[in-house]
């Protein structure tokens, strides 16, 4: 026989003194209330997969959701194993409970109770809200929200089963007696809470007949990881993302990703809490093993010096040894399993959040460069603005001019600056070229004839355009410009075609009206304010009509002789203006015409608008008088 281990003898005296009857079982890790306590925060961390699959947008994040749903599928399923194993100890233990811990059990039923009504009432609230946000939500919100919802119903329906699962047990202990839950009612309620769980996550609600070895808990964790379906992505998202561009998309595109580093971190804490429970449930095994393999040790050393007689006795204690050895060894071989489920778990978590990290920080660096280039076309558009109206202020001189080119430069600045913060806020280039197009096309059926006005609006300010004070004629009307907008002009009439002076009336015209043929604009160039009259008149039979003719020049000459000046100057701006090749001056002129009445004389001069009545006055008394001396002259060179 082998040599005994001398430094197990202490151990094994004091463990000789303290063991039971042969074939007593193992020490249970756990009592009834405690095992339900470690499914229950299991099952809660299970279920914080369908958190991971919201958040699962990428197609790494599909990878590492598959990884981590393998995973969490052989962690509950070694869970219950250790569930099923440990009320298998405990059923096999005499009743050891007092009233004193019945009474805490109770207790603690009844804190779990409390515990899972309040988190109905928040789920159920938080459902209600989401079901009343679905019926106003916009399209592209909609199956985040259904999946949303799907996700409480299915926690409303966990709660239910684990409040009816309290009650089970609340009726059991308040059944039992000294001894607390009996081992029937404990399996029961494994049982019932590994039906609760998804089909995905192959969790066999048959309790085992016998506690589980090393070779069942590795079937049994195999067994749990068997086929998982494989998730579509949620969002689409990650193909449709890498097309958009705007600011807007951006900036949420960097708050999603903040928000999954912290769904990550939590979920990281809520592992790390599973593992120190596990922690906990296997630190006191571990030492039991260790003391059973002292006393293992001790019995070994008293076989090698015992006679015949206690031989029998240390064979019983040695078989009882083994047998709680393995009873304990089959409860501690999955909770270890379990610990490095779970930092394997851990592990895959970290990655994902240095992944994710990344992606955080190159969107944050995006974002940055894209406001960085928004802002840099703005302040290079209103340099270029600014640039524009020094130099309209320092070489246009003409006042209308440099209002036409101030004007003309506010509406490309702010053009520009609507373009450029369009297409830095919107999402994809395509859709916001087509919404611009229907609503160019919109704009331009619905509001056609106000678009031809303001069109005409830059024609009417032109070069050969109207100002404010010009003289215009449109269609039949006559009249004085005297406010000139974007879209209408407005004249104060003037009667007699602008010889009788304001009639007291405003008309309105739209701008179109330089498009319209049938009306007509009619204007005088700016610093132009003459018109030409003629006068026909039957020249007396028997005259000298060459005589005639000059008399008549001479008196018309005459008759505008105070106005010639200023009718001078108006013809050389008209030749200036148009750059016309047009010598001629507005000079009085007389031309004879034979017609079946006689001879005629017609008096073409110029007249200035603002007194064409005395000018039409003056001329005609001299008309008159020369006429009058013609035909005095005739009679008296008449031959007798």
């Amino acid at each position: 026989m082998a040599k005994p281990n001398p430094h197990h003898r202490t151990w094994a005296l004091a463990l000789l003194l303290a063991a039971g009857a042969a074939g007593a079982p193992a020490r249970a890790a756990m009592t009834g209330p405690q095992i339900i306590h470690m499914l229950d925060q299991t099952i809660d961390w299970y279920r914080t997969l369908g958190v991971q699959q919201e958040a699962a947008n990428e197609p790494s994040d599909l990878l590492i959701l598959y990884d981590n749903r393998q995973t969490a599928n052989q962690v509950i399923g070694l869970a219950f194993d250790i569930a099923r194993a440990n009320a298998e100890i405990l059923a096999k233990q005499p009743a050891a409970v007092d009233a004193k811990e019945q009474s805490t059990s109770a207790q603690t039923l009844a804190q779990l109770q409390k515990q899972l009504t309040a988190q109905e009432s928040a789920v159920q609230a938080e459902l209600e809200t989401d079901q009343r946000l679905l019926l106003k939500a916009r399209p592209a919100q909609k199956t985040e929200l259904h999946a949303k919802i799907s996700a409480l119903q299915g926690e409303v329906e966990l709660n239910n089963a684990r409040q009816s699962l309290l009650a089970t047990m609340a009726t059991f202990a308040s059944q039992s007696g000294a001894d607390g839950l009996t081992a029937g009612a404990l399996k029961a309620q494994i049982d019932a809470m590994a039906v609760s769980m998804p089909s995905s996550a192959n969790v066999t609600p048959v309790a085992p007949a016998a506690p589980i070895s090393a070779a069942a808990a590795g079937g049994s964790a195999n067994a749990a990881a068997g086929p998982v379906p494989i998730l579509s992505p949620l969002a689409g998202a990650s193909g449709s993302a890498a097309a958009r561009f705007g600011i807007w998309d951006l900036a949420a595109n960097a708050v999603r990703l903040a928000e999954k580093i912290s769904t990550v971190d939590a979920l990281d804490r809520r592992t790390a809490a599973l593992q120190e429970t596990y922690s906990k449930i296997r630190a006191p095994l571990i030492d039991e093993l260790k003391a059973m393999s002292a006393r293992g040790d001790a019995l070994a050393t008293q076989a090698g010096a015992a006679d015949s007689a206690t031989l029998g006795q240390v064979r019983d204690q040695l078989d009882a040894v083994s047998s709680q050895f393995k009873q304990t060894a089959g409860l501690l071989i999955p909770l270890s399993k379990e610990g490095v489920l779970l930092d394997q778990y851990r592990r895959t978590l970290a990655n994902w959040r240095d992944a994710v990290k990344r992606q955080y920080t190159g969107a944050l660096k995006t974002l940055g460069v894209r406001v960085g280039v928004v802002a840099v076309l703005l302040m290079l558009v209103f340099a270029a603005a600014e640039v524009w109206r020094r130099a309209v202020m320092r070489y246009i001189q003409d006042t209308r001019r440099r209002y036409q080119f101030l004007l003309l430069r506010k509406i490309a600045l702010w053009c520009l600056v609507a373009v450029i913060v369009g297409f830095a806020f919107a999402s994809e280039l395509g859709s916001i070229v087509t919404f611009a197009g229907l609503i160019t096309a919109g704009l331009a059926v619905a509001m056609q004839s106000v678009l031809v006005s303001i069109v005409g609006y830059f024609f009417l300010i032109g070069k050969y355009g109207i100002r404010i004070g010009d003289r215009v004629q449109i269609g039949e009307v006559t009249g004085e410009v005297f406010e000139l907008g974007l879209v209408r002009l407005y004249l104060m009439e003037l009667g007699g075609h602008g010889l009788l002076g304001p009639t007291g009336r405003v008309v309105a015209f739209a701008n179109s009206i330089v498009f319209q043929v049938s009306s007509g604009l009619f204007k005088q160039i700016h610093g132009v304010n003459f018109t030409w009259r003629e006068l026909v008149v039957n020249l007396p039979a028997g005259i000298d009509y060459t005589a005639a003719k000059e008399a008549l020049l001479a008196a018309v000459v005459a008759a505008v002789k105070d106005y010639s000046d200023e009718i001078v100057r108006q013809t050389k701006e008209i030749q200036r203006a148009t750059a016309s090749n047009w010598s001629g001056e507005a000079h009085p002129r007389v031309q004879l015409s034979f017609s079946a009445a006689g001879v005629e004389a017609r008096v073409r001069y110029p007249v200035h608008l603002q007194n064409a009545a005395e000018v039409d006055e003056r001329v005609s008394q001299a008309v008159i008088s020369a006429i009058a001396g013609l035909r005095t002259e005739a009679t008296s060179v008449r031959p007798t």
